[in-house]
């Protein structure tokens, strides 16, 4: 039987070699399924974080912008808050006038805003004498002829100056409102530069 033996020793050697190099080139292949796999799930892992990072750095850009224009838009009302009150500081001014000042004032007002010359001036109640003395004023200046009318406007100050079915509007809130438009940012340089 010894050769029997030995053909069986070599049938199972040759077994056993390609069994062996079945199994090497299994480890082989199943190793570098294994690296590839590592390798994708690294380089996926490496694009995640790197995505990750870029989307808080965009979010953390946006939450940032967005609390400068938060700042920006509460400056603004601040500021528009201190115009809005300058300008009413303005108005308080312009009603508190008296005496010789605020006739003139009122003359001259009148004088500008009339135009035929025979217009008649509704002022305040409160107006009514200061009103009354801007109207004699602004006659024996100008040679018009305005009248004093015997009803009173609802207004602050100024007056308003009736002709028929025209009326020009020489309140002082309504000048004031008119030359806003005109003056606001000048009034803004002043009060934030």
């Amino acid at each position: 039987m010894n050769g029997l033996e030995r053909i069986t020793g070599r049938i199972e050697a040759e077994a056993k070699a390609e069994i062996d190099g079945i199994l090497n080139a299994g480890r082989d292949e199943a190793s570098r399924v294994v690296n590839g796999w590592r390798a994708r799930i690294e380089a996926e892992s490496r694009a995640l974080a790197e995505q990750n990072e870029k989307a808080a750095a965009e979010r953390e850009e946006r939450l940032k912008s967005a609390a400068e224009m938060e700042a920006r838009k509460t400056i603004l009302q601040a500021k528009q808050e201190m115009v809005d009150a300058a300008y009413a500081r303005a108005l308080d001014a312009l009603c508190s006038l008296s005496g010789e000042k605020k006739t003139k004032l009122l003359a001259s007002l009148l004088q500008r805003a009339s135009g035929s010359g025979t217009e008649e001036a509704v002022f305040s109640a409160a107006d009514r004498a200061d009103g009354e003395r801007a109207v004699a004023l602004a006659n024996a200046e100008s040679g018009k002829h305005l009248t004093l009318a015997q009803d009173a406007a609802p207004i602050r100050g100024g007056f308003i100056l009736r002709d028929r079915n025209v009326e020009v509007n020489c309140a002082f809130e309504t000048l004031l409102r008119l030359q806003r438009t005109e003056t606001a940012s000048a009034v803004a340089k002043l009060l934030f530069e």
